[in-house]
């Protein structure tokens, strides 16, 4: 039997990417798309490439989708809400479903549970935490790097941060490296969501590449704080991302010092071994490239080494492994289910 599952804020990218999803997954059924702004259109006018899967439903409002669940005693949230609305909306439907005594799985995509304490998450985001008494209870990792029993409430790091994760916590958790990191990623327009603004225009970002924020993103913190969840090691990141002229996808440059002299063969296969476990995940002595990956939950590593100086590149699309793959990789372990059910997808190769 498939498990329900409801998806909240699914007129967005990633909500639009857990839907693709989802729509083929073995072991999950979409019963509630939510949407606060589209309520009752039929999804395929907001999303055409998902009309042979999807057909004539619509999205579902806040207030309407627990009918679809039909009383079910089991069932899964997928939150891909904007940030600081997203918590709000998670803490009612689990309350209710407490009231009811149902058992709910819950992936959050926004930024709103990557953060234990709300006191950090007010330092970031620069006002309180909707919900601060919930914060505690989410756990916010990547899959690959988890190996406690796993949790029934995740929040997903974002996917400058899982680019990120994928070099630095092998690095440190094994000592390989100096725990100091400069950090460039390039991401594609989809990164900055679904309402168009100035500089997400297709004129002003084609064949355009442009730092934004350097040395202050948001995603810094989150970086030093997940590494140091996952490792038991803080590093110093210097991060710089790159707004680039592609729709979808993360290229991640990572440098930094070696802790002792290794040749990148051995680098590589340490890090090999290190994800041996991981099934979405490869390392080479290769850089990757974003073709290799667009459209899959896929993350490639390549890895250089000269005269004690490191170099990871890493390449993963930024709606998927950086987001609601990365969510529904959460939630096929949750329900005991093949960690690659639904997503072991072939790559798009053009886009």
């Amino acid at each position: 039997m498939t498990t329900p599952v409801v998806v909240l804020g699914s007129a967005g990218y990633v909500g639009g990417e857990l839907l693709r999803l989802l729509a083929g997954h073995p072991g999950f059924e979409v019963v509630a798309a939510v949407s606060t702004s589209q309520a009752g259109q039929r999804i395929a006018e907001t999303f055409p490439h998902l009309a042979g899967a999807l057909g004539e439903a619509s999205f579902a409002s806040a207030h309407s989708f627990r009918p679809r669940l039909d009383g079910a005693k089991r069932w899964a949230l997928l939150s891909a809400a904007p940030h600081g609305s997203s918590a709000t909306a998670v803490a009612e439907a689990l309350e209710r479903a407490n009231e009811l005594g149902e058992e709910v799985a819950v992936v959050d995509t926004s930024a709103d549970f990557r953060y234990s304490n709300a006191a950090d998450y007010a330092t970031v985001y620069g006002h309180a935490h909707p919900v601060p008494t919930l914060s505690g209870a989410f756990v916010s990792a990547l899959p690959e790097h988890w190996l406690q029993a796993t949790p029934k409430l995740v929040g997903h790091p974002g996917c400058f941060t899982t680019a990120a994760l994928l070099a630095m916590v092998p690095l440190l958790r094994l000592g390989l490296a100096e725990p100091s990191f400069a950090i460039t990623a390039i991401t594609g327009s989809t990164g900055s969501g679904r309402a168009p603004s100035e500089k997400t225009h297709h004129p002003a970002r084609r064949s355009n590449i442009a730092a934004y924020q350097p040395l202050a993103h948001r995603h810094a913190p989150e970086m030093r704080a997940l590494a140091f969840a996952a490792s038991g090691v803080e590093p110093a990141i210097a991060f710089v991302p790159v707004s680039g002229p592609q729709a979808r996808g993360i290229y991640l440059s990572l440098h930094g010092h070696l802790a002792a002299p290794r040749k990148a063969e051995d680098l590589v296969r340490e890090l090999t071994d290190f994800y041996c476990a991981a099934p979405f995940v490869s390392v080479t002595a290769e850089p990757p490239s974003l073709t290799e990956v667009v459209g899959t939950n896929r993350a490639h590593l390549g890895v250089a080494v000269s005269a004690g100086a490191l170099s990871v590149t890493v390449a993963i699309d930024n709606l998927v492994k950086g987001a609601a793959g990365g969510a529904v990789q959460w939630l096929n372990r949750m329900h005991d289910l093949d960690e690659k059910a639904g997503l072991d997808l072939p790559g798009l190769g053009w886009f």
